[in-house]
């Protein structure tokens, strides 16, 4: 029961959620990088006093659910040794923290000597050291190829910034200036957070706001009870695959069986691979993150952003799987199989939930990462894309055309940045027509970007998937076209795997096409109408449409032929 009337907790659970919001536009605003301030790969946290997450800004669901962890691993070193004026920092994966170039900042909060809060904020950084530029890479073999381990650390202790620790960090970072930026943005975003939580407790009262951050994790545990318990009880289990174990090795087994008994849901990742030897391994902390998108997304209500929602959720992930990472394997780029765990789990969601979940998005984010030195100043960059995609399609219309993957907010880097600030040159950018899932409801259409170096050479790294299992369809839905990788060099050129680290010189190309989104329903359900203004706005070819949805097009226009399309469609429903 309650302690707390309604109308006050209303009003400071909101101002809890806005405040979350108000640090990661303070960060967006003071960053320097690229990956943060354009592609916006961070996110912001308010905890309660023992590292509950009270509120999460609107930013990355990835990052959901792993800042607890990041807290308990400060208390399991720090104890009681916390003190005001501390901040501490981590991005070891061995612990608490999800990859080596997200950096965790907490910063706790006090009323005289009484904790009351923790502000965290989290950002991927571009470069922490490591094998190649970016600390990113798919054949990267363990967690010391990955790049510089933080574990849980003092950046400051009362106050007093750790020189030592900042040196050492300089020390071991290609773009210091860049990541330093970025640090200090981390640091800002939290000092608002404090202020505002002060804010709160001088307005309301210690005891009352305790009670509020208490009580909204409770009602994100009950609002998820209650939608879980109108679920039919049942098992559900569905298997995709990823291209590549990271180093050109085998596809790689996902398996999700979701179990929802009364007002719980399991979900079971018994099945799927041993961790393998690439660095797209995951933690559990970022995997328990990507099952709680996976579950959210199938509710017909608006969470708050707190822990209590993962409550009535538990994960099996065996220790040393794919999704259970041991040390000490690599896991850099374990943000592809969080996006193909998203995909599967909602695939077995579908054979409990089938009017709630979508096809299949376009298997997430390509990281496409130039490093090099810029050659008149020997100043080393570190050019990060993190580009964005498209949605499958929905029970109900057609998936987004060039939208992050639902289970991530982030954003393509405009061609103006790209371009005044690396040796680089965006040729194309744009839609892919005939990608997206034929279906009663078409999946989103593939987004494809090629860029030229204009100097010198770089190391060049790429990770993507979907190009030999591309993203699937639900109810009779197509799947979505695959994707692909070219490198131009000057007198051929060279189709590449879908994860891969090599070299780029001056004046050769790299063209990447993401794979389009998964169709809904019988193509041959779509409306003849949607079908010619697909292709009135080149989304669709003339001949696409007949092939995949039985839609003839009158010749010198886009009305459609009535009398041959239902003739079409008749010979193709009777076989």
């Amino acid at each position: 029961m309650s302690t707390v009337d309604p109308i006050t907790l209303e009003i400071v659970s909101n101002a809890l959620a806005s405040t979350a919001d108000v640090m990661a536009i303070g960060l967006y605003r003071t960053a320097y990088s690229t990956i943060v301030r354009d592609a916006l790969d961070f996110s912001t946290s308010l905890c309660n006093a023992e590292g509950e997450q009270i509120a999460q800004s609107t930013t990355i669901p990835f990052h959901m659910g792993s800042v607890p962890d990041a807290i308990q691993s400060m208390f399991r070193k720090y104890g009681d040794a916390i003190e005001p004026g501390d901040v501490f920092i981590l991005n070891d994966p061995f612990d608490g923290g999800m990859h080596i170039p997200d950096i965790f900042i907490i910063k706790p909060v006090f009323v005289g000597d009484r904790r009351v809060a923790f502000a965290v904020a989290t950002a991927h950084h571009l470069d922490l050291g490591g094998r190649v530029p970016g600390s990113s890479a798919c054949d990267n073999r363990d967690i010391f190829q990955d790049g510089f381990r933080i574990p849980m650390l003092k950046l400051y202790h009362r106050g007093e910034p750790d020189e030592a620790l900042f040196a050492l960090l300089r020390a071991n970072i290609r773009v210091p200036v860049m990541t330093f930026g970025d640090l200090r943005s981390q640091l800002s975003a939290c000092h608002v957070g404090e202020h505002a939580v002060l804010e709160l407790i001088e307005r309301h009262g210690i005891e009352t706001f305790e009670s509020c951050a208490r009580e909204v994790l409770d009602y994100s545990e009950r609002l998820v009870r209650r939608e879980i318990a109108s679920w039919p009880d049942g098992s559900s289990t569905f298997v995709d695959y990823i291209d590549s174990d990271g180093c050109g090795g085998p596809r790689t087994k996902i398996q999700c069986t979701m179990t929802v008994a009364g007002d719980t849901l399991t979900a079971d990742l018994t099945g799927s691979a041993d961790q393998v030897p690439g660095a797209i391994n995951a933690t559990r902390s970022f995997t328990v993150a990507t099952i709680g998108f996976a579950m959210r997304s199938a509710m017909s209500q608006v969470l708050p952003n707190t822990e209590g929602m993962f409550r009535p959720l538990e994960v099996i992930a065996p220790e040393g799987s794919i999704f259970n990472v041991r040390m000490p394997g690599a896991s850099s780029m374990r943000g592809v199989v969080g996006f193909r765990l998203a995909d599967v789990a909602l695939g077995a969601l579908a054979g409990i939930v089938p009017d709630r979940i979508p096809a299949a998005c376009e298997g997430g984010n390509s990281l496409v990462i130039f490093g090099g030195q810029r050659l008149e100043s020997q100043d080393a960059y570190v050019y990060y894309e993190l580009l964005c995609g498209t949605w499958g399609a929905r029970p109900d219309r057609d998936g987004n055309d060039g939208l992050c993957s639902p289970a991530n907010v982030a954003a393509n880097i405009p061609i103006e940045e790209a371009e005044c600030n690396y040796p680089i040159r965006i040729e194309r950018y744009g839609l892919v027509n005939d990608s997206g899932g034929a279906g009663r409801f078409r999946g989103g259409m593939a987004v494809e970007r090629e860029w030229t170096l204009l100097e010198g050479e770089a190391q060049l790294t790429i990770r993507s998937d979907r190009r030999d299992h591309p993203p699937y369809g639900l109810q009779g839905g197509q799947p979505g076209r695959g994707s692909t990788n070219v490198l131009r060099h000057a007198a051929d050129k060279e189709v590449l795997m879908t994860m891969v680290s090599t070299g780029i010189k001056e004046g050769e190309t790299i063209y990447h096409r993401q794979p389009g989104g998964g169709g809904f329903g019988d193509p041959l359900e779509r409306d003849p109408k949607a079908v010619a203004r697909d292709v009135r706005n080149d989304r669709v070819s003339r001949e696409a449409a007949v092939e995949s949805y039985g839609v003839m097009l009158k010749d010198g226009s886009f009305e459609v032929d009535d009398e041959t399309t239902a003739r079409l469609r008749a010979e193709r429903s009777h076989g």
